[in-house]
């Protein structure tokens, strides 16, 4: 992924030798998925496997990721690896698009169809105190009127949401700064760059964190607030873990950038991870219209 490839000396398709990295990987998820089955069910040993299968995996992923970049440093990675590069990159955020669509489908579902159905004149004798309103608020208003969902207040888009739609889209901008200086061959320019990058993904973090802590202490929002503090978190929440894993992915190029990899011409590694950022600002972009403004 990094540009120091020779074209004359890259093989026509880099094959890898055989590795136990995807079998320790496997190994480290077996214990993660054993470990957090267990732990909501009560079981408190769940807890030290799922971290011990955490450590594992990450473990793996380091050492896994440096072979990567000393086989790329080496020279072994043709265009045609290039090539491959590009399309898993281009799949894998097909998947991601699919993993967020399915969620915007939810609550498109459950605004435009299930509220509305369940509040019908067919249902009135199920549920004869339900009112068919978005966002389901009050007492009397939630898909629960036995009252199992305690009343709770709805999260708007102003202060933190909007500051933090400023702070992507910023970051955008920031990050495509950086890429052109790169493609200018201006190294200590891009590193500046990426390290802003960098902060403005942790301070949107930071504003999501506290977010949450406001919504779960003086508003009363949380997982179980009915289908909207269900879908809120979800989305939100789905997509705070995006900008962290996006986050780690520009950090890791910016120490690589520090170490003298990539080159104007050959820097995938930096293309790669850009395309995802601005896949994560995007989403955010529909997640700021359709959950706090509609």
């Amino acid at each position: 992924m990094s540009a120091a490839s020779n074209h004359g000396a890259a093989p026509y398709y880099f094959v890898p030798g055989p590795s136990r990295h995807p079998a320790m990987a496997a190994f480290g998820l077996f214990f993660v998925i054993l470990g957090a089955g267990q732990w909501v069910n009560g079981h408190g040993w769940g807890a030290y496997s799922l971290f011990a299968g955490l450590a594992i995996w990450l473990i793996t992923l380091y050492f896994w990721f440096g072979d990567a970049i000393s086989e790329s440093e080496g020279g072994q990675y043709s265009d045609r690896i290039d090539i491959s590069f590009r399309w898993s990159m281009s799949w894998f955020i097909f998947s991601e698009v699919m993993f967020f669509a399915a969620f915007f489908g939810a609550l498109y579902w459950a605004r435009i169809h299930s509220v509305p159905a369940l509040g019908s004149l067919e249902n009135s004798l199920l549920w004869p105190d339900f009112k068919a309103i978005w966002p389901s608020a009050a007492p009397g208003n939630t898909a629960s009127p036995a009252g199992t969902v305690a009343p709770f207040t709805t999260m708007g888009p102003w202060p933190i949401p909007t500051l933090n739609t400023a702070i992507l889209l910023t970051s955008g901008v920031t990050l495509t700064i950086a890429h052109h200086a790169l493609i200018a061959g201006q190294r200590s320019k891009t590193i500046f760059w990426m390290w802003i990058t960098v902060l403005l993904g942790v301070t949107f973090l930071g504003f999501q964190a506290y977010e949450y802590m406001h919504a779960y202490h003086e508003l009363n929002l949380k997982l179980t607030s009915g289908v909207y503090g269900s879908t809120f978190f979800m989305l939100t929440g789905f997509h705070g873990f995006h900008v962290f894993v996006g986050m780690l992915m520009l950090l890791f190029i910016t120490l690589r950038l520090g170490k003298g990899h990539f080159t104007p011409t050959r820097h995938f590694g930096f293309e790669g991870a850009a395309w995802y950022w601005h896949f994560v600002d995007v989403v955010w972009l529909g997640l700021y219209i359709v959950v706090y403004w509609l």
